[in-house]
């Protein structure tokens, strides 16, 4: 895919997805019409689950995948 990919956080290790992220509803259009079937995903160890249709990524809050800005800013300075 062409496009940069999509970053969620979530609180919960199960989430889903139906891949209507970003796209706002009009009169004759609903989003999930223009999306993928729901997918449930599980986040594993590694922090973090990836949607095998749109691949938008979900993290997990404070797990090992989650970048916090402080992280990244020991990693530049170092």
């Amino acid at each position: 895919m062409s496009q940069a990919q999509d970053i969620t956080l979530v609180d919960n290790p199960r989430v889903w997805c139906d891949g209507t992220s970003g796209i706002r509803p009009c009169a004759s259009v609903s989003p999930s019409a223009l999306g993928h079937p729901r997918v449930w995903l599980e986040i594993d160890e590694s922090g973090a689950a990836t949607c095998g249709y749109c691949e938008r990524q979900f993290v997990l809050k404070g797990g090992p995948a989650d970048r916090a800005p402080e992280i990244q800013v020991e990693i530049q300075s170092a």
